[in-house]
C-alpha cells in the first residue's frame, strides 16, 4: 500500500529528508490487461504559460505540511482529509482518483515559453527543430502498447489553428505528428467510415498511388534516409489496411458519432472558448467509446491561443503570454483570470472523467482503466526553467501505479530521491508492459551531484 509511513520509510524521501464493442475488438485485436480484459487508456492534456506548485497545494495542510510544502520538502497527504485548491473543486467528488504530483523537473526538456515535442519525449527540442526530435514521445510509446486503429490522436488548440496541422508528439525521432486542430475537423477525420464513405475510398486510392510512388524512389535514398523512406511506405499500407476495415464496421460506429453544434462548421471561427473545449472533449470522448484509440495527446492551449468568452471577461480576446506577464484583461486580475483558465481545463477533466465513469465495461466502467494527465508543457511559471513540473493525474481503479487519493511531493531537484519527468515516464512505460531501463535524457544537475537518477519511481508501482 502506498501510505505517506511506507512512501518516507522505502524511498530516499525518508533518507534524505462505451465498451468497445465486441467486433471491434476482434477485428483489430488490441491486447488487453490481463488482470480486466481491457486496454488500459491515457489522455495526455498539456497547457501552457506554466502551473505554479502553490496553485495547486491544498488549502488547509496543518503548520507542519504547510511548512514542508513551502520548503519543498518530501511530503504524502491524503486528499480525502484536505480541501482542494478552488481550481480543482469541480473535482471534489473524485478525490480517491486524484493525484497531485509536485516535484518532478524537467530540465532536461525546452522550458521558457514552450516545449514543443520535448515535455513529452524528455530532450531539448532547439526551438522546434526536427532534427533534434531524438526519440519516440512517450504517448506514442503507450500507444504501441495498446494499438487500435488510429493507434496516437493527437488535439489541439496551438496558435488558433484550424483544420489538420503539425503536432507535438513524434510516432519516431525526427519525425512530427500532425494533429486535428478544431473539433469539426477531429470528427470529420476520426469519423470519416461514417460520414463520408466515399471519401475513405477515395482516401485509400491515393494512398495506393503515393505507396507506389514512394516504393519507386526508395532505392534513390541512403543510410538513414532509406529507413525514413520505409517507414513512410509501412505507415501509408497501415492506413490503407485501417480504412478498410473501418469502413466494414463503420455500421457499429455510427452510435458514438458526436453530435456538434453549427457553431463548429467550418473550422468554428465564432465559438468562443469553452465551447470550442468542450466540443473537442466530446469527440475525444467518442473516439474513446468507439474504440478508435487508447491513446490521446491534447494540447487545450498554447501561447498564441486565443481565448473568448472566458466567465468574467465573456467580451475580452484574452492573451495568454500577456497574462503571464501579468497584464489585467477588462479590469480582472491576472492571477484571478489564469485561475479561470485553469478551471474552464478542469471542467474538461470532469466532463471525461464523470463520462466514461457512466460507461459501463466489463464488471466496471471505461474509467476503471483510464489515466488522464494534465500538466504544463514550461514547467513552474509563464517563464519555466524546469525545476519543478506538477501534474494533476486522474486514474481509475485498474491503474497499475498505487498513487490516487494522495497529495505527493518529491524531493526537490538536486537531492536524494529527486525524480525527474523521465523517471515519471520511465514509470509509465515499466508498468504497462515496456522494460524500458530509463526514458529520455539525463539531468545534468543530478549527475553532477552523482546522484542516482535512472530507471521508474519504485513507490509508486502498485
Amino acid at each position: 500500500m502506498f501510505s505517506r509511513r511506507n512512501f518516507l520509510k522505502t524511498s530516499a524521501l525518508g533518507a534524505g529528508a462505451m465498451s468497445l464493442a465486441p467486433s471491434f475488438n476482434q477485428l483489430f485485436a488490441a491486447p488487453a490487461s490481463a488482470a480486466t480484459g481491457y486496454p488500459k487508456r491515457f489522455i495526455f492534456i498539456r497547457k501552457s504559460s506554466g502551473l505554479r506548485p502553490l496553485e495547486s497545494a491544498l488549502l488547509n495542510f496543518s503548520a507542519k505540511d504547510k511548512a514542508l510544502d513551502e520548503q519543498k520538502q518530501p511530503l504524502v497527504a491524503d486528499l480525502d482529509k484536505h480541501e482542494l485548491p478552488k481550481w480543482l473543486r469541480g473535482l471534489d467528488n473524485h478525490k480517491e482518483n486524484m493525484t497531485i504530483l509536485q516535484g518532478l523537473s524537467a530540465k532536461m526538456s525546452e522550458n521558457v515559453h514552450y516545449s514543443y515535442s520535448s515535455v513529452m519525449g524528455c530532450f531539448k527540442s532547439n526551438n522546434n527543430t526536427l532534427s533534434a526530435i531524438k526519440r519516440t514521445t512517450v504517448d506514442f510509446e503507450l500507444a504501441k502498447l495498446f494499438p487500435s486503429p488510429f493507434g496516437h490522436v493527437e488535439l489541439s488548440f496551438a496558435g488558433g489553428r484550424t483544420g489538420i496541422v503539425s503536432g507535438f508528439s513524434a510516432p519516431a525521432p525526427q519525425t512530427r505528428n500532425y494533429c486535428y486542430a478544431d473539433p469539426d475537423t477531429a470528427r470529420s477525420e476520426l469519423f470519416k467510415s461514417v460520414l463520408n464513405p466515399d471519401a475513405v475510398n477515395s482516401d485509400n486510392d491515393m494512398l495506393a498511388f503515393l505507396q507506389g510512388k514512394e516504393g519507386l524512389k526508395e532505392s534513390g535514398f541512403k543510410g538513414h534516409e532509406v529507413k525514413r523512406q520505409e517507414a513512410q511506405v509501412e505507415s501509408i499500407d497501415k492506413i490503407r489496411e485501417r480504412n478498410k476495415k473501418l469502413i466494414g464496421i463503420s455500421g457499429t460506429l455510427a452510435k458514438f458519432l458526436p453530435t456538434l453544434d453549427p457553431v463548429h462548421a467550418n473550422g468554428g471561427e465564432n465559438a468562443s472558448t469553452p465551447e470550442k473545449q468542450a466540443a473537442m472533449t466530446d469527440v475525444l470522448i467518442a473516439a474513446m467509446k468507439a474504440g478508435l484509440t487508447n491513446v490521446v495527446t491534447y494540447t487545450i492551449d498554447d501561447l498564441g491561443t486565443p481565448i473568448t468568452g472566458l466567465p468574467g471577461n465573456e467580451t475580452d480576446r484574452v492573451g495568454i503570454h500577456p497574462l503571464g506577464h501579468d497584464e489585467a484583461f477588462g479590469g480582472v486580475p491576472a492571477w484571478m483570470t489564469r485561475e479561470q483558465i485553469r478551471i474552464s481545463h478542469m471542467n474538461q477533466v470532469k466532463t471525461i472523467v464523470e463520462k466514461l465513469k457512466a460507461t459501463p465495461e466489463g464488471n466496471g466502467t471505461m474509467f476503471d482503466n483510464t489515466m488522464v494527465m494534465y500538466f504544463p508543457e514550461n514547467g513552474e511559471t509563464h517563464h519555466g526553467i524546469g525545476t519543478e513540473s506538477p501534474f494533476i493525474i486522474m486514474s481509475g481503479r485498474n491503474c497499475a501505479l498505487d498513487i490516487a487519493g494522495r497529495y505527493i511531493r518529491l524531493p526537490y531537484l538536486g537531492n536524494p530521491g529527486h525524480k525527474t519527468l523521465g523517471n515519471w515516464y520511465t514509470t509509465l512505460l515499466n508498468a504497462h508492459g515496456n522494460p524500458i531501463e530509463h526514458y529520455g535524457d539525463l539531468d545534468l544537475e543530478m549527475a553532477r551531484k552523482k546522484l542516482p537518477q535512472t530507471g521508474y519511481i519504485r513507490e509508486f508501482m502498485a
